[in-house]
């Protein structure tokens, strides 16, 4: 298999948040198929979402970067959360503990807006930068195809959220017994 990366990196799409995706995640992967070595496009094809993030062991440097990040971020929301109810975060806490005072203070900003969504926007738009953060350096290899394959996945979560129907989420929630 030949290493494509440079053809196939400056044909995607820009990715910028707050628009809609270009494409699906499985046309993202279609395209990355042929054109770049099986080994990566096995990982991209499996990378790990938030609920399987304490499965993953060290593995590939940038994903294992995005998953300390990301379990940050999920551990000051506990922390967060936590002290709003008065309860112990710790039994909640994951990951080794990966501390950083400007992530408390960004996500606390977050978690203050009175709007959920617009927190939650918020709180992407933090993932986003650490994302963009990781792609610093990186041009043609697998680890700028993560960053944007984990940019797509928020994008697209942003068109779900934007896109659904409120009222028949409403009655689903109002009229089905629990």
């Amino acid at each position: 298999m030949a290493d494509f990366y440079p053809y196939l990196i400056p044909s995607l799409p820009v990715l910028q948040f707050g628009t809609k995706p270009p494409f699906s995640y499985e046309q993202f992967l279609d395209m990355c198929h042929r054109r770049i070595p099986e080994p990566d496009y096995a990982l991209l094809s499996s990378l790990p979402q938030a609920p399987e993030y304490p499965s993953y062991e060290k593995g590939q440097k940038t994903i294992r970067k995005w998953v300390d990040f990301d379990t940050a971020l999920r551990n000051e929301l506990v922390k967060i959360r936590a002290q709003k109810i008065h309860r112990d975060p710790s039994t909640s806490l994951r990951g080794s503990g990966f501390g950083d005072p400007f992530l408390a203070t960004s996500t606390a900003a977050a978690m203050g807006n009175p709007s959920l969504l617009e927190a939650e926007l918020a709180l992407d738009e933090e993932r986003w930068n650490a994302l963009e953060h990781l792609a610093t350096g990186h041009y043609f290899d697998v680890d700028l195809l993560i960053t944007y394959a984990y940019k797509l996945l928020i994008l697209i979560r942003w068109e779900n959220v934007l896109n659904a129907d409120a009222a028949r989420m409403l009655h689903r929630v109002l009229v089905t017994p629990g």
